[in-house]
């Protein structure tokens, strides 16, 4: 819909792309009572292009609403974030991802037991989009094993041999067990994760 215009910042950042953004402000919207412009990642945009939004956002016309996202408000100036209301969204628990794919799994037609959704879940990471991106690599597989096969997680005893060795201060035994992860092609940022989950 033309009321509503998506700016990805990471690759539309320079002050030109703003400009644009604020000359087409300047016309009313074609079906809705707002004119929404969504900029994801805008942390991204250089300096002269955050002077130009702020030349928007100072005084914008009534009938724009701009929503700005970011995992990094920290890079936003503050001319900026000071004209803004904040949201921050928290991640989702791990039992309500799994709840969710349980019911993607079945709007597809897929079967899919809890064992392998909750691996889903878990490197998901409390994020609905990452755990549907995960979700398309297995969804369909006949069990929890092939699914943690296929996502390269790591075998539960392992981690607990791993976390025995770390406790003993066992260098030896610690560097033998990742080296093979690493040799086996194992995700070591899965590695590390499963290690927190754990904890």
């Amino acid at each position: 819909m033309s009321d509503i215009i998506e700016i990805d910042a990471a690759s539309n950042n320079g002050v030109d792309d703003i400009r644009d953004l604020r000359d087409g402000a300047v016309y009313t919207p074609e079906r809705c009572k707002y004119k929404v412009y969504i900029i994801d990642e805008v942390h991204m945009l250089t300096p002269n292009a955050f002077n130009a939004l702020l030349k928007i956002m100072e005084e914008p016309p009534e009938y724009v609403k701009f929503i700005l996202a970011t995992t990094e408000v920290h890079k936003v100036p503050a001319t900026i974030t000071s004209r803004c209301q904040r949201f921050d969204f928290r991640r989702v628990n791990v039992g309500t991802l799994v709840e969710h794919l349980k019911k993607v799994v079945a709007s597809e037609g897929a079967e899919m037991d809890d064992e392998s959704l909750l691996t889903v879940a878990r490197l998901g990471d409390g994020s609905v989009r990452d755990s549907l991106s995960v979700l398309d690599k297995v969804i369909g597989l006949s069990s929890a094993e092939e699914v943690r096969e296929v996502l390269g997680v790591i075998d539960t005893e392992l981690i607990h041999d791993l976390m025995k060795a770390a406790a003993e201060q066992n260098i030896d035994a610690l560097y033998t067990a990742v080296n093979s992860l690493y040799n086996g092609a194992k995700d070591l940022g899965v590695l590390c994760r499963e290690l927190l989950d754990e904890y």
